[in-house]
């Protein structure tokens, strides 16, 4: 029973950090309608400003997880208004050749710039952990938890009470009636697309708490990312929270009675069961 309790705990902890990376896939499908292959190298890119924050200025990872929070909301600015914007209208089949193609040129971009490496950070609570009864809490999840929870609520804050957010709904919602209220709706798909790319760059700098960045480390999110995002829903940011937490505490869990290789073989047996009977997933719209 106390095995079954560590394991959920530390499926929540870890959970909560893939919603958060995943949550930014699923608001620039919800709002552009298109699916951004690139997404786990945009959380690359956070990931590798946040170290360089570390190494050169002495700053936690969380703190510079904020830095990569605006440099990359800025990238993705320029990414939509200079090349997403251009294959809004036109086949999905050019939208994922231009994502795929993102995804390329970022990844190489970065072995570039940065070699091919491992690069991680040192922190004061890297390698402790608080003891609650029999149950152990890494204090490097449970900060990169409370990290994610407070910018899920920033996010809800901003779509729910803001006018930016209110324009960001209403443009996913329909883009014509939002143009005749006077909204830039080529402007709010440019921050929409920011706000996505940031969100994963927000969570993997806070993932470098305790895990490592190299050119290639978005293709060790990007499956677990769409993952998360067509469990809870395509298109829903509530959904993509909880599916995250469901899709950590599946990985835990599973550990349990199988090795450690074969965690992901049960999230997607359950993944693929459930969607069997659910297939616009969780907290996801039949009609979308």
């Amino acid at each position: 029973m106390i095995a079954v309790i560590q394991a959920l705990t530390d499926g929540v902890l870890v959970g909560g950090v893939y919603g958060v990376i995943a949550v930014g896939l699923s608001l620039v499908f919800g709002v552009l309608g298109i699916v951004n292959f690139a997404q786990a190298e945009f959380m690359m890119l956070g990931m590798y400003a946040a170290w360089f924050t570390w190494r050169y200025l002495g700053l936690d990872p969380l703190i510079g997880a904020v830095f990569s929070f605006i440099a990359v909301f800025c990238l993705g600015v320029l990414v939509q208004r200079f090349l997403i914007q251009r294959v809004m209208k036109a086949p999905p089949v050019a939208q994922i050749f231009l994502t795929v193609g993102l995804l390329i040129v970022l990844e190489n971009s970065a072995l570039l710039l940065f070699g091919p490496d491992f690069r991680t950070v040192k922190t004061v609570y890297q390698t402790k952990a608080l003891t609650i009864g029999p149950i152990f809490v890494s204090v490097s999840y449970l900060v990169a938890f409370v990290a994610a929870v407070i910018v899920s609520g920033g996010l809800w804050f901003v779509l729910t009470k803001t006018w930016i957010g209110r324009a960001i709904r209403s443009t996913a919602q329909n883009p014509m009636a939002a143009t005749l209220f006077g909204v830039d709706t080529k402007w709010i798909y440019a921050i929409a697309f920011g706000l996505g790319t940031g969100l994963s760059a927000f969570g993997g700098g806070i993932v470098l708490s305790y895990s490592s960045v190299s050119p290639t480390s978005g293709s060790q999110y990007v499956v677990l990312m769409f993952t998360v995002v067509v469990l809870g829903g395509l298109g829903s940011v509530m959904g993509a929270l909880v599916g995250g937490v469901i899709v950590g505490m599946i990985q835990s869990l599973s550990t349990l009675v199988m090795p450690i290789q074969l965690q992901n073989l049960a999230l997607f047996t359950i993944f693929i069961a459930l969607l069997a009977f659910r297939p616009q997933g969780l907290l996801g719209n039949v009609s979308r």
